[in-house]
């Protein structure tokens, strides 16, 4: 669990909330038409962008901002220079029956274990590296895509709003529904862009980007055991990976 992204949705639309509820009755921003257009609208035109495989796929990758797992680089050097230690003195076969935590790590080792060519190793986990990354785009694309069209669509109901009011000015009774969807709708679509869709989108990218590295670390793990690389020779390239900062406090 991701708690920086929970805590902040938590605290922004909590205070968002503190305001209305001191300002009076919540029920007064709570307007179902307004909630069509925004949602409705929104969640519809993003459809029309993107295939509907995508479209739900982009759902799942949405909740890696929450529940992201992310493996500690120095951990995975650790056990990555354990890994060379035993596959250069004993070989590779060695390998097969040690406990190896991540996925893809584990996943490089049984390539390296069954025999297959360096360079045949390395274009198989590139590719799933490029994969991934792939994927986790599409993603992105379509939540910065929400939060593009979530304020346009509370402009659309603004205008709709507006018509309303000035078709029904004779009607007093009418007026106060029709400015309501006005307003409300320009609220809706301003939170949902800003205080979910766009945030969401800049966690992704950090997570992307954490992974991404890791897996290229592993990826250099992988090509250094089976070159048969020195241990401590490996380990000086994969702590590359690290910044300075961390580097430092490991030492």
């Amino acid at each position: 669990m991701d708690i920086a992204s929970l805590l902040g949705f938590i605290i922004g639309i909590g205070i968002i909330m503190a305001a209305i509820l001191v300002g009076g009755d919540v029920m007064m921003f709570v307007d179902v038409p307004s909630l069509l257009i925004v949602f409705g609208g929104t969640f519809g035109v993003s459809l029309m962008r993107i295939p509907l495989s995508d479209f739900l796929r982009s759902f799942g990758v949405l909740a890696k901002a929450f529940l992201n797992k992310r493996d500690d680089p120095n951990a995975l050097i650790e056990e990555g220079v354990r890994l060379s230690d035993i596959a250069r003195k004993n070989g590779l076969l060695a390998l097969e029956g040690e406990t190896i935590t991540n996925v893809f790590l584990k996943k490089g080792i049984s390539l390296c274990v069954d025999g297959h060519d360096p360079a045949f190793v390395k274009r198989m986990l590139e590719q799933e590296i490029s994969q991934m990354v792939a994927r986790n785009e599409v993603g992105q694309d379509m939540w910065k895509g929400v939060g593009d069209l979530a304020p346009a669509m509370g402009m659309i109901g603004t205008l709709v709003g507006l018509v309303q009011m000035l078709a029904n000015m004779s009607d007093p009774a009418a007026i106060g529904p029709a400015m309501a969807v006005a307003l409300l709708t320009t609220l809706y679509g301003a939170m949902v862009a800003n205080c979910f869709a766009l945030p969401m989108v800049d966690k992704l990218a950090k997570v992307l980007l954490y992974e991404k590295t890791n897996r290229e670390l592993i990826l250099e793990t992988i090509s250094g055991i089976q070159e048969g690389m020195n241990p401590k020779v490996l380990e000086a390239l994969l702590n590359s990976y690290i910044s300075d900062k961390k580097r430092k406090a490991e030492d």
